[in-house]
């Protein structure tokens, strides 16, 4: 007589390990899920918020002092330029800069940049010491209204190179230039 080959076992523990598969790509799944969700929120609380200023002085101390909050992060500094003159705005307040240094650095991002870093970038100011996950926005106005870069700096490392939270910050970077025009213009 043949030897009897058993299918069954073989099969029933392919099958176990695909629905444990299955399981964990679901949690993995929900997880980013539940994640992108409070990202989104975070992001629409912050321009609301922002909307709600009364004024360009308090649009900067929403931007510098609220957001790090409400975003989740550590440190949040602007750079901006303007004609001749250049200023960076973080949680120390507001000091003039290189208008070329902002320029150059805005030029080097196309949209938003997320990565891990080793130390912050230096428009962060002295935050940029312990800055170990950025996000780098570019901010983008046709003359007279400034241009530059919104910087968000985090402690902790992230492996920040996703899609989606480069469209959600990209929106973010949209609505703040929109929102300097508001209290810059005429």
């Amino acid at each position: 007589m043949g030897t009897v080959i058993d299918f069954e076992t073989g099969a029933v523990a392919q099958l176990q390990r695909r629905v444990a598969q299955a399981e964990e790509d679901n949690r993995d799944l929900l997880a980013f899920a539940r994640g992108h969700s409070g990202a989104t929120a975070a992001i629409h609380k912050s321009v609301l918020a922002a909307i709600e200023a009364d004024g360009l002085d308090h649009l900067l101390h929403i931007v510098t002092q609220q957001w790090p909050d409400m975003l989740g992060v550590d440190a949040v500094s602007l750079a901006l330029y303007v004609g001749d003159k250049g200023i960076r705005a973080d949680i120390s307040g507001m000091q003039f800069v290189e208008r070329r240094l902002i320029e150059k650095a805005a030029a080097d991002i196309d949209g938003v940049v997320l990565r891990d870093c080793e130390k912050g970038h230096p428009l962060m100011g002295p935050a940029a010491e312990f800055v170990r996950a950025e996000a780098l926005v570019r901010i983008n106005n046709d003359a007279p209204l400034p241009s530059g870069l919104l910087a968000l700096g985090q402690r902790e490392s992230q492996n920040m190179e996703t899609h989606e939270g480069a469209e959600l910050l990209g929106f973010l970077g949209d609505s703040l230039a929109r929102l300097l025009g508001r209290w810059l213009l005429p």
